[in-house]
């Protein structure tokens, strides 16, 4: 059956066009357009480019040399490792916190709201120390995880906790519980529920979240100098390194790791953007 576009509502057939071809910008809309690509440059793109040039100002040889160090080396892989262990955490206990924020009421609701953003308000040196005097030598509790790698873990798990609650919450507060209880009234599990419907919508809020606390994670520093104790091959971030080769002076070294966790970062972005759609997809 063919069907004569002429009897296309005229509606569709505007939006059909504004796709193919797209509206012409108006005066204020590229004055504005070029405001922000012009701040935008300034502040992100000429910085990341400088700083991946000046990566190889020394040579290849000198971005391979720093790569291959073995202090180096074991330094990015303590971040890159605990960085992806706290997001996977924050991508389950993110979302289960945001469903019990917005699913359920309970005493003591809107202290909680409070307490989550806690990480966000601290100086991230300030962190270090509440870690410190709560898991150090002097532990109250009796839990002494300074100067290991589980320090490491502690540290980047209590910086990231907001980033998938406050992704996830408000998508999940926009949600039409209609939906759900219509997917029940025809026979659908839980389950079925949850996997058809409920993650496809919270799909984006999460893998944003999970973005975000992954290139947190991999680019923290202050609230691992005191509980961490940045030992060389054992506790010492990419971060501390970056600043160990600033301090002696060598800058293309530290040009070079800062490049290896910018590439990293925008591989799990992409990665995590993939993940998404995936999602979207199956649902």
């Amino acid at each position: 059956m063919t069907v004569d576009s002429s009897s296309l509502a005229p509606g569709t057939a505007r939006r059909r066009r504004a796709r193919g071809t797209g509206a012409p910008l108006t005066r204020s809309s590229g004055i504005g357009l070029g405001i922000a690509l012009t701040w935008f440059s300034l502040l992100v793109l000429i910085p990341l480019c400088l700083v991946v040039i000046q990566s190889v100002d020394g040579g290849w040889t000198t971005f391979r040399e720093t790569l291959t160090n073995p202090q180096t080396a074991a330094a990015l892989r303590l971040t890159v490792t605990q960085a992806l262990i706290v997001t996977v955490i924050n991508v389950v206990m993110g979302t289960l916190i945001a469903w019990v924020l917005v699913r359920d009421e309970f005493w003591g609701k809107r202290l909680l709201e409070v307490v989550i953003d806690i990480p966000f308000a601290l100086p991230t040196i300030v962190a270090g120390l509440v870690l410190l005097s709560l898991y150090g030598p002097d532990s109250p509790l009796g839990v002494n995880v300074a100067n290991t790698e589980r320090s490491v873990f502690l540290a980047l798990l209590f910086v990231t906790l907001p980033f998938v609650v406050r992704t996830v919450q408000p998508v999940l507060m926009e949600l039409d519980r209609d939906v759900e209880e219509a997917a029940a009234s025809l026979g659908a599990s839980r389950f079925t529920t949850l996997r058809r419907i409920i993650l496809p919508s919270l799909a984006p809020a999460i893998t944003a979240g999970a973005a975000l606390s992954f290139a947190r994670g991999i680019s923290e520093y202050g609230s691992l100098v005191l509980l961490s104790g940045n030992l060389p091959l054992k506790t010492e971030v990419a971060s501390v390194r970056i600043l160990t080769y600033i301090e002696n002076g060598n800058e293309a070294a530290a040009a070079s790791v800062a490049t290896i966790l910018l590439l990293v970062a925008l591989a799990a972005i992409v990665l995590l953007q993939v993940i998404s759609r995936w999602v979207a997809r199956r649902g």
